[in-house]
């Protein structure tokens, strides 16, 4: 008997098989019996025990500060990350959330804090809280007066002798304790933990290295600057050995919330909104704390003349240097990589690392030896070509001189992209514009500088961002010279980032919110070039793709 044929609706089957054609069956392994493996298993503990000893660590200062919304944040977020990692769901997120950690912590975290810093007067004398003002303020005036205390000094220190902070260990002579002080005030030690030799100078204590006399004369300056709170005043030093509890001649009332000099009778009301103690005649105290001053940093950008004057025409040649940088390292980067791209050429590894010396090098010790180079009188330029150019001495030589040392520390890694670029463009793209009758210039024009626009638009704007706030290659170089003789504080070759730096931090001190405020018009200025240029590339990248 014929055995019948399959229809097309059957399907043989094979001994101890499914239908012939049909795969097997596959076991489904939930992700809940997803195999671990023992180095899973032991980096698991390991980032996760980490996670907790940093949240144990983080926890105590924030006790300490009473910051118990941080603590709360803190709790929570170690939770999270626990549950997160210790369950099998939520894949995407063990991804993710790392990122975003370190995105908030590096990115997000500096960003704000910046802003809001701008909207403060924080800075030199204006760092603290008003009772850290009224502290300097008193300790500050302290002076030994007659009958004041005297103690046997050692002085000591819990790190590295040559820059360890302080501590000053005194012997009280009536009671013989012995006490340790530094600018947070004395605490008493254990008489069982310090050596005390004849006169009650310490010369050991448990957690603390005594300085020797020529340690402790080497440092005699801050052995003389610290000042040590007191119950009745403060302690200071007198010479190495000895010390004395002296009295504050000023003195803070909180009845008239004023700062009163008890010898002469002067008083400085404290004025909340400068955040400083002020006298009648203007005149404001050195120590001061840190307030919420609005808009002033950014009103005194746009409205103080000695600060808006320069900075338009600073910003002008900012946006010179920027572009000039980025494009001509870019035209020159690429101008190189398409001549070693071509295949007539011999030796291109050679070449490529030669090229790429420039970038291998510290930038810092290129930027001073090409300042060197510089020099009008013993430079190896002037000598070299018989030049008596005084480049860092007229404006536009050394704004010339500070983009010629920018294009050559730059163009190397535009060379390293653009290789890389032409190396992804298809041959027979190019060579199809030569079938057609094409010329070089037109094949590069019309299809090998498109593909490399869409490939390095990032990259150029990422470094135009940098070379927008380049300031290693002003200051090392130039120090933002010259300057006008009616202008010390704005050069010609200052970039924002320099004349920032020099505002802030110049002779008056450091002012850090000032600082932030002006760092805000950069990054405003930056986030709209790069906003729009990006905005263009995704045009670009429509168009080629």
């Amino acid at each position: 008997m014929s055995t019948p044929l399959s229809g097309p609706g059957s399907a043989t089957q094979a001994p101890g098989r499914g239908p012939v054609g049909s795969r097997p069956p596959r076991s489904r392994v939930t992700r809940d019996q997803a195999p671990i493996t023992l180095t899973g298993l032991a980096g698991k503990v390991l980032l996760l025990g980490l996670t907790a000893g940093i949240a144990v660590w983080a926890a105590f200062p924030l006790i300490d500060a009473g910051k118990w919304a941080g603590l709360a944040l803190l709790a929570a977020t170690t939770a999270g990350l626990f549950y997160l990692y210790l369950t099998r769901r939520h894949i995407p997120a063990k991804y993710l959330v790392p990122g975003t950690l370190f995105l908030i912590a590096f990115q997000v975290f500096p960003v704000l804090y910046t802003a809001s810093t701008a909207f403060t007067n924080f800075g030199d004398g204006h760092r603290g809280s008003k009772d850290d003002a009224i502290v300097a303020i008193q300790t500050s005036s302290v002076t030994q007066v007659p009958g004041s205390a005297e103690y046997a000094l050692s002085i000591a220190t819990r790190g590295d002798p040559a820059t360890g902070a302080l501590v000053f260990l005194v012997t009280d002579p009536a009671t013989g304790a012995v006490s340790a002080g530094d600018t947070g005030g004395l605490r008493q030690l254990d008489a069982a933990d310090v050596t005390v030799a004849a006169g009650g100078k310490v010369t050991a204590a448990d957690g603390y290295t005594v300085l020797n006399f020529g340690q402790a004369s080497a440092r005699s300056k801050e052995i003389t600057d610290l000042v040590v709170p007191t119950a009745g005043g403060a302690l200071r030093s007198s010479g190495l050995s000895r010390a004395y509890e002296g009295k504050a001649v000023r003195a803070y009332e909180s009845g008239c919330d004023c700062v009163r000099d008890t010898e002469t009778g002067q008083t400085w009301t404290a004025d909340e909104e400068l955040g400083a103690f002020v006298a009648a005649d203007g005149e404001r105290l050195a120590q001061g704390w840190k307030v919420n001053v609005g808009l002033s940093n950014f009103t005194r950008v746009l409205t103080d003349k000695n600060i808006s004057g320069p900075f338009l025409g600073t910003l002008i040649w900012n946006f010179a240097f920027a572009v000039a940088s980025t494009g001509g390292t870019f035209l020159l980067g690429m101008l190189i990589a398409l001549v070693l791209h071509s295949p007539r050429m011999r030796g291109t590894n050679l070449y490529r690392v030669l090229l790429v010396l420039p970038y291998a090098m510290p930038s810092f010790a290129m930027l001073l030896a090409w300042r060197d180079m510089f020099n009008a009188d013993f430079g190896l330029i002037n000598n070299l070509f018989g030049l008596e150019v005084d480049w860092f001495g007229q404006p536009w030589t050394a704004r010339f001189a500070v983009i010629l040392v920018q294009l050559w520390l730059g163009y190397p890694y535009m060379f390293l992209v653009a290789t890389g670029a032409l190396q992804a463009i298809p041959r027979e793209l190019t060579e199809a514009t030569s079938v057609d009758g094409a010329s070089p210039w037109q094949s590069f024009r019309a299809v090998t500088l498109p593909l490399l626009l869409v490939a390095l638009s990032p990259l150029l704007i990422s470094s135009f961002a940098y070379n927008f706030n380049n300031f290693n290659a002003v200051y090392l170089t130039t120090e933002g010279a010259p300057f006008p003789a009616g202008n010390p504080a704005n050069g010609a070759t200052d970039l924002l980032i320099t004349y920032t730096y020099r505002l802030a931090f110049g002779g008056q001190g450091a002012q850090f919110g000032f600082a932030a405020a002006i760092s805000l018009f950069i990054f405003a200025i930056v986030a709209v070039v790069s906003a729009v240029s990006f905005r263009r590339t995704r045009k670009q990248e429509e168009v080629y793709s």
